[in-house]
């Protein structure tokens, strides 16, 4: 609104045009578009501040429908709903509404008051009253005049709606005779008018005499010898009528202040033009976009569709990309997706500057006049490098949005497009070289290998050795005598180095050009950067050594990891008689050398005559994984001595390898056998339980007692059990290199083992080889089996 209260930005349907210098400072533009990102903080502060008039709506609905504030809020949201417009819309309605019940009469109190010495603030306040109240564009400007034109001097107003051909159209007068409206109700393009002169400026026009400016109008008879003003009103930077204000007596040649206060009392009408004559203002109708989208994908010609972009203050400041056909090539060669949905001058900052493209899109934008142009010059920036194509213009506006046609013009120039592209991509720089008239042409790429300003001397053939390394003046000779005086093509490779300090690899590449006589007359070729590819020679080399260097690093320490590993258990073993039992082992290392692990058994008679049994499996492969597993053999066996049972044993296993290895974890089932008894004590440390086969032939798992992995955590409690055997019972340990698959769970694979052991009958040595045999583990890691047949005590013992 025009008075002291006003609508966030975004509720605002009243448009501010840019003025004729703006439109033509291009350089202000692209100082606009750096500016947009201060202007979404300060949207964003508007959308702040909307908050603000959401609450005051409530306010006028609980005094109204005196409720709480709570009802207020769900009344505002149900009726915005209802309306079809959002809740921030639908307050500015109910506060402006509130505002329209008493603003003219209050106004009307306080000029009498005034004694005719009314402000503007006030004339204007009356006048946007009377607008907002009218339905239609004659009834808003009857209010214009009288409640601000008529205290101004001015005794008439037109209002005109812009065609998008140019025409215009009297959607509404006031102080003009029925007769003097009815013959002006329309003016066709091309017509000169001051309504058109302002059309086509874009701005306000100031007639101090009608006469003076020569342009037939409406009332030309009647008020023959008095001024006129036109101003452009429009929203967004679309002009869609004009307002054309007539004085009886000549206006000063200066407007001065009173300028802005027309440009105001303009924009009141815009709101109704918008919508005139039942129709819908572009831009209003949602569906109609997805319609063009369809329109434009339909085209043979390579097209864009623009939508603008206003800024809090309703100004135009640049379009939006919002959808290309497949058509369209860029001339920047980017594809069409790191366009759409940018802004115009973002993708082609030099749209403004040098071409203007962008003055005539605003222009067809403003009037609905469309554009055409053959031969345009269309400039871009290709990695900060300008790139200038000629094509075929065409803008015209549809639908509140800007239809933009860009065509190449023929193939010759695509193909130089494409070959400006290649010689970027591939760092190529051309030349030729007079050597009859010593001139020297460079294209643009050369100049940037060389780290040279556009406008640089080129050099000659003859200077290249005074710019590459001292090294490589041999090469550059051998190179020159080879072009210059042998007359063959010839090519080399230097270093150069430019006077920034930079040095490049390049690789030149020339052919002679001789006459009819067989005399040289010049040299052409090309320069190509080969620094990338030299330095990925380079790293690829180095990469190479040190990959052969870890490879012989990972060799010898696998074979120290399988020497340890076999010293302490050798892959092959025959049975161990002990007390009271008969032990067999069966180790099969990993296939691969470099995935030698950790597993480990040991069978071990103690002082007590006790027999002590142990399986484990150490995380991780290679020499620490073995190194990790000899440190818990050896420390499980000398803390067997000592008597303690199996859960003891591993509750000290497992301070062993938290405090004294270096990040060793590890698996175990440790066991205490009494042949006196034929009673196996025994404790699993995160280990898969044992199996056992009753001399009956039936197979069963021990319990899964509790114990969590060695080395894990500091303090564990293990659970220790005991299990009665008899003669003829086989005890089986093992570690889940024998059952372990990717595709089961480990439960499913011990069912099978089970079952397998269930289903054999014969010795315990025919036993372990039946499980290497018939296991289905596919991790490819060691596999450690250890079976115990339970035998009579009176066989020697043997320590192992």
């Amino acid at each position: 609104m025009i008075g002291d209260e006003r609508l966030p930005a975004e509720d605002q349907a009243i448009p501010v045009l840019p003025s004729p210098a703006e439109v033509s400072a291009n350089l202000a533009r692209l100082a606009d578009t750096v500016a947009r990102l201060r202007g979404e903080v300060d949207h964003a502060h508007a959308v702040a501040d909307g908050r603000g008039l959401i609450e005051l709506a409530k306010g006028v609905l609980m005094e109204r429908l005196h409720c709480t504030p709570s009802d207020a809020a769900k009344q505002l949201e149900s009726l915005a709903e209802r309306s079809g417009v959002t809740p921030l819309e639908f307050a500015a309605d109910v506060v402006g509404e509130a505002a329209e019940d008493r603003i003219s009469e209050v106004t009307q109190e306080f000029l009498a008051r005034a004694d005719g010495e009314e402000s503007v603030a006030v004339r204007l306040r009356t006048a946007e009253s009377g607008a907002l109240a009218a339905g239609d564009t004659q009834r808003v400007a009857e209010s214009i005049l009288e409640h601000a034109l008529r205290p101004l001097g001015a005794t008439a107003v037109a209002v005109w709606l812009a065609g998008p051909d140019g025409s215009l159209t009297l959607a509404g007068s006031a102080g003009f005779s029925a007769e003097e409206a009815a013959r002006w109700c329309y003016v066709p393009p091309g017509v000169a008018t001051p309504a058109r002169s302002a059309l086509i400026e874009r701005d306000t026009v100031w007639f101090p005499t009608l006469a003076g400016g020569g342009l037939p109008s409406i009332g030309q008879h009647t008020l023959s010898g008095g001024g006129r003003v036109a101003v452009p009103t429009g929203t967004g930077g679309r002009i869609i009528g004009v307002v054309e204000m007539c004085w009886p007596e000549p206006l000063p040649a200066e407007p001065g202040r009173q300028r802005r206060q027309l440009e105001a009392l303009a924009e009141l009408c815009a709101h109704t033009l918008d919508t005139w004559d039942g129709v819908v203002a572009a831009g209003g109708a949602g569906d109609f976009l997805g319609e063009l989208v369809d329109f434009i994908d339909g085209l043979h010609d390579p097209a864009v569709l623009l939508s603008p972009c206003v800024d809090g203050g309703d100004r135009l400041s640049d379009f939006r990309i919002h959808h290309a056909n497949v058509r369209f090539a860029d001339p920047g060669g980017r594809p069409r997706s790191r366009i759409v949905g940018t802004r115009l001058l973002e993708a082609y900052p030099l749209a403004a500057e040098e071409s203007g493209l962008l003055d005539k899109i605003q222009r067809v934008y403003a009037t609905g006049e469309p554009f055409r142009a053959d031969s345009m010059a269309i400039t871009t920036l290709v990695d900060q490098v300008p790139l200038t194509v000629l094509t075929d213009v065409s803008v015209t506006r549809f639908a509140g949005n800007v239809l933009l046609i860009l065509r190449i013009q023929d193939d010759a120039a695509k193909l130089a497009v494409l070959l400006q592209h290649a010689q970027r991509l591939g760092r190529i720089g051309g030349f030729e070289e007079n050597v009859v008239t010593g001139v020297i042409t460079w294209n643009t790429e050369l100049f940037a290998l060389y780290g040279l300003p556009p406008n640089a001397t080129p050099l000659s053939l003859h200077e290249l050795a005074a710019h590459a390394h001292p090294d490589d003046g041999q090469a550059i000779g051998r190179f020159l005598r080879a072009v210059l005086h042998h007359k063959r093509p010839s090519s080399t490779a230097f270093r150069l180095q430019r006077s920034d300090g930079v040095a490049r690899h390049i690789r030149v590449v020339a052919e002679p050009v001789v006459d009819a006589r067989g005399e040289l007359v010049a040299v052409r070729g090309a320069y190509q950067d080969v620094s990338s590819q030299h330095w990925t020679e380079v790293a690829l080399a180095a990469t190479r050594d040190r990959l052969a260097e870890t490879e012989q690093e990972a060799i010898e320490r696998n074979r120290l990891a399988l020497q340890l590993q076999h010293a302490i258990m050798p892959p092959a073993k025959g049975p161990i008689d002990m007390p009271g039992l008969r032990a067999a082992v069966r180790y099969r290392p990993a296939e691969k050398e470099h995935l030698v692990g950790g597993d480990w058994y040991d069978a071990v008679a103690l002082p007590t005559g006790e027999v002590l049994l142990c399986v484990g499996d150490v995380a991780g492969h290679g020499i620490d994984a073995a190194t990790g597993m000899v440190s818990l053999r050896n420390a499980l066996r000398g803390l067997a001595a000592t008597g303690a049972g199996p859960a003891q044993l591993l509750t000290w296993l497992n301070l062993v390898a938290y405090h004294l290895t270096d990040h060793v974890t590890a698996t175990a089932v440790a066991a205490v056998y009494d042949p006196a008894h034929r009673k196996l004590r025994w404790a699993r440390a995160g280990h898969l339980p044992p199996i056992v086969r009753h001399r009956d032939g039936t197979a069963t798992t021990l319990p899964l007692i509790r114990g969590s992995l060695l080395g894990a955590v500091r303090e564990v409690e293990y659970e220790e059990d005991e299990l009665q055997l008899a003669e003829g019972d086989i005890l089986l340990i093992y570690t889940d290199g024998l059952i372990e698959r990717r595709d089961r769970p480990v439960q499913d694979s011990v069912s099978r083992l089970v079952t397998l052991v269930d289903g054999h009958d014969g010795g315990l040595e025919h036993q372990l080889d039946r499980l290497l045999t018939y296991s289905t583990a596919d991790t490819d890691d060691d596999t450690c089996v250890v079976g115990i047949e339970v035998t009579t005590t009176s066989e020697p013992a043997r320590t192992q």
